[in-house]
């Protein structure tokens, strides 16, 4: 993490500020997706293609 010392107090209080609002977030329950794609993030990873095809997204 940055030094805090390095840091105008207003940046050192966003920052404990931002971790405490990570720290209350609660997962957001998604849906399972229905047809998408078996293994790893197609967008991710540079892969547009399924069984020849060029996916749109």
């Amino acid at each position: 993490m940055t030094e805090t010392r390095d840091l105008p107090p207003e940046a050192v209080r966003a920052l404990a500020e931002a971790a405490e609002r990570r720290k209350a977030a609660k997962a957001v329950a998604l849906p399972t997706e229905l047809g998408g794609r078996d293994g790893p993030e197609p967008v991710r990873f540079g892969d547009y293609e399924k069984k020849g095809l060029c996916v749109d997204f």
